[in-house]
């Protein structure tokens, strides 16, 4: 269910988003004019994707009146903290995105089924689509914050590879695939494909996303 409240007039025009406003260089997102349609049937196991734990999850604050009235929640993104008035149940993308106008991060499906929306949140995956505001008390780092300069071992394979045809999931699957190689340096196949089932790339790119993470771990070095 998309998110409703006094700001849901912009949120129901969020598949809008022109290339203008939506792109990223860093990222290496080519952005298109509206969200993806049905997802490839390739690499689609658990859709919700990862879950992050309980300990992840606790208010930062407690109010009685949840979803009815604005409040301030201090959030740290990509190292620096920031300050929101916000509805409690008001959903990480729509901060990042609408809020603090960091538009590397995808809005796709809307349900945690897609994986475009995908940002860490204490070092793990989560789909920021699903992460309501007031449930957040860990860092959270967006692509943006992957790299200064495109220089991560993965923006650099992702490139060496040309992994991005429309690239409006790419920036979902990189932030997976970096929480995949703190956990596992060196991952199997196996170990990419159970990390990245979540994340649906409408142009089939997986075969691609596999050997860049391969070369990511590599050190950009081919096998």
């Amino acid at each position: 269910m998309l998110f409703r409240s006094r700001h849901a007039d912009q949120y129901t025009s969020q598949s809008q988003t022109t290339a203008s406003e939506d792109s990223c260089q860093g990222c290496l997102v080519s952005t298109i004019s509206r969200p993806p349609g049905p997802p490839h049937n390739s690499m689609i196991r658990n859709l919700a994707g990862p879950q992050i734990g309980d300990n992840l999850l606790k208010p930062l604050v407690n109010h009685p009146d949840q979803g009815v009235d604005d409040m301030a929640y201090k959030v740290t993104i990509n190292g620096q903290s920031h300050t929101v008035d916000v509805p409690a149940e008001m959903p990480l993308l729509w901060v990042l995105r609408d809020v603090l106008k960091m538009k590397g991060t995808k809005f796709g499906c809307g349900i945690g089924a897609c994986g475009a929306c995908t940002v860490q949140l204490g070092g793990r995956p989560v789909r920021a689509c699903q992460t309501q505001i007031s449930r957040v008390n860990a860092e959270v780092t967006t692509i943006e914050g992957l790299s200064a300069n495109g220089t991560h071992p993965l923006q650099k394979a992702w490139l060496d590879l040309d992994v991005p045809q429309c690239g409006y999931c790419q920036a979902g699957q990189l932030m997976s695939a970096a929480a995949l190689l703190v956990n596992k340096p060196k991952p199997t196949d196996a170990d990419i494909d159970a990390a990245m089932s979540g994340n649906v790339c409408r142009c089939g790119t997986y075969l691609r996303i596999r050997e860049a993470i391969h070369l990511a771990a590599n050190g950009g070095r081919k096998a």
